[in-house]
């Protein structure tokens, strides 16, 4: 601990919020096995939150010193932030960005008051989440033709749809991940953390026509790759050709590109609305609690660690809610 008391003390003011970012970035990545959209989400935020530091003044007569920073100085920065209209989830994620990095200055004792206690969190909105009605879903299912880059985005829908996946989890998945046999992929979540989730056949079917049709020629055509014969011939050190899904490069498909598809294909099919990625993981979550799923089986399934996370699911639609009553109660 003094070691690093030492090292801290010895950050000159101008450059000490750098470099203990970068090792509080460090500590993110190898201890807490952060995501990727978290560290950019984070990364951005403090960059954010310094140059802030840098107009008012704050932190320090030659720079900023984030050990020179008080409550009052983040109360600026909140009054800031507010004016510029954030959503109160975004103001909540910086917040989280800021809590995260001085609990992080205070264990390793480079601040001896944390500022960061004095500061509450605004009250989220409570949205309930979009979803598709099942013929929209299926209209959407449907959109993509039988060209390779069609198959592919096909399985990708499918999957998202049937496996409830975030698209950090579609775009991670490994050919190796898949598991024709038993209908499932071995997904990665949030902090690394391991799930098997169940596809179904016509999304596992979908799979199979991309990767053993689409992908490969989507795959020969830009690295002159052989055809894939068999799941075990994939080499798990290359990876671009480990990779499930490509981009028109053949390189791994990013979240960014997934997004992309979707709004083709909700153009495409003229659903007026405004769906994401994360909206196919919704309409999972509640055509499953529609069928009569309990709450602990989607909350497994979508990998979510707290209960409370998946509440907000239990939304239904008036029609379903009838349908139920009618069922179930003696009175009806």
């Amino acid at each position: 601990m003094d070691k690093k008391k030492e090292q801290a003390n010895d950050l000159s003011p101008g450059s000490s919020m750098d470099l203990l970012v970068e090792q509080f970035m460090a500590y993110l990545r190898m201890e807490k096995h952060a995501s990727p959209h978290t560290m950019e989400a984070y990364g951005h935020d403090l960059e954010e939150f310094t140059q802030f530091l840098i107009q008012d003044g704050s932190g320090g007569a030659k720079g900023v010193d984030p050990t020179q920073i008080d409550y009052l100085t983040v109360r600026r920065y909140l009054a800031e932030l507010k004016k510029r209209g954030l959503e109160r989830t975004t103001l909540a994620r910086k917040l989280a960005a800021l809590r995260s990095f001085y609990r992080y200055l205070s264990r390793e004792d480079i601040i001896g008051n944390n500022p960061m206690l004095m500061i509450s969190t605004p009250k989220k909105e409570k949205k309930l989440p979009q979803f598709l009605y099942q013929k929209e879903m299926e209209a959407l299912l449907a959109a993509p033709d039988q060209s390779p880059m069609g198959q592919r985005d096909r399985a990708i829908l499918e999957a998202i749809y049937a496996g409830g996946l975030r698209v950090s989890e579609l775009v991670g998945l490994n050919i190796h991940d898949l598991d024709f046999h038993l209908g499932c992929a071995k997904v990665t979540g949030k902090g690394k953390k391991e799930r098997i989730a169940p596809l179904g056949v016509p999304a596992m079917e979908a799979l199979k026509a991309y990767l053993y049709d689409g992908r490969t020629k989507q795959a020969a055509k830009n690295r002159g790759s052989k055809d894939i014969k068999d799941i075990k011939d994939i080499k798990e050190n290359n990876e671009e050709e480990k990779a499930l899904f490509l981009n028109k490069f053949g390189t791994r498909l990013s979240a960014r590109s997934v997004r992309n598809i979707v709004n083709k294909y909700v153009d495409q099919t003229a659903l007026n609305r405004e769906i994401s990625p994360h909206t196919l993981r919704h309409t999972f979550a509640t055509h499953l609690l529609e069928g009569g799923a309990d709450l602990r089986s989607v909350q497994e399934l979508l990998g979510h660690v707290n209960m409370s996370t998946t509440q907000i699911y239990t939304h239904v639609t008036k029609g379903h809610m009838k349908k139920v009553y009618l069922e179930t109660h003696p009175r009806a």
